[in-house]
């Protein structure tokens, strides 16, 4: 994948595949020690220890329509080509949590890519679902929360087509006061 927002796409389709009613995306850019954090957490069924130490392996995965499962291994793989590290935690019945680290200004770390794009796709793919991405890049932070936004939608569907052009909008006009 060329850009870590398809990574965190497809980590966050395991976790909707999971059944998770809540997922958060974390993103910190932390300029001093030159490290880019990705961090996805959900409350999905979790895998057991055995599933947790094969799911690093490409040719292992739960699905049954095919038989090679490439995210988790690509992600790792990224990670640790710009000195970084993937690490995973889950426990049956209580979700996962997934990290990434990367060197920041590393050569080889893929552009973060269309995060504006991919999470209001994911607001409108899931209504049903609530998301919550953070973003911080040195001093400056940024939080969207599907919770809130259905709260000021006042039964509006966030699915409208309407909607989810304002979220992309909204999380890119705060992505790039962000990064000014």
């Amino acid at each position: 994948m060329k850009e870590l927002s398809l990574h965190i796409l497809d980590i966050v389709q395991n976790a909707i595949t999971a059944g998770a009613s809540l997922v958060e995306i974390g993103i910190d850019e932390d300029l001093q020690s030159d490290t880019m954090t990705i961090v996805v957490k959900d409350n999905g069924k979790g895998m057991t220890a055995e599933v947790l130490e094969k799911v690093c392996d490409p040719y292992y995965t739960s699905r049954t329509t095919r038989r090679v499962g490439l995210g988790i291994p690509l992600l790792k793989q990224n990670a640790e080509q710009t000195g970084g590290r993937l690490q995973l935690e889950s426990e049956p019945g209580k979700g996962t949590l997934l990290e990434a680290v990367f060197g920041h200004q590393h050569i080889d770390r893929p552009a973060l890519g269309d995060m504006p794009g991919v999470v209001a796709m994911l607001c409108g793919a899931n209504p049903d679902m609530d998301f919550v991405y953070r973003h911080r890049a040195g001093e400056g932070y940024y939080c969207f929360d599907t919770r809130e936004v259905k709260e000021a939608l006042e039964g509006l569907p966030i699915s409208e087509a309407g909607v989810i052009r304002f979220i992309r909008e909204m999380i890119r006009e705060n992505l790039d006061v962000l990064n000014q």
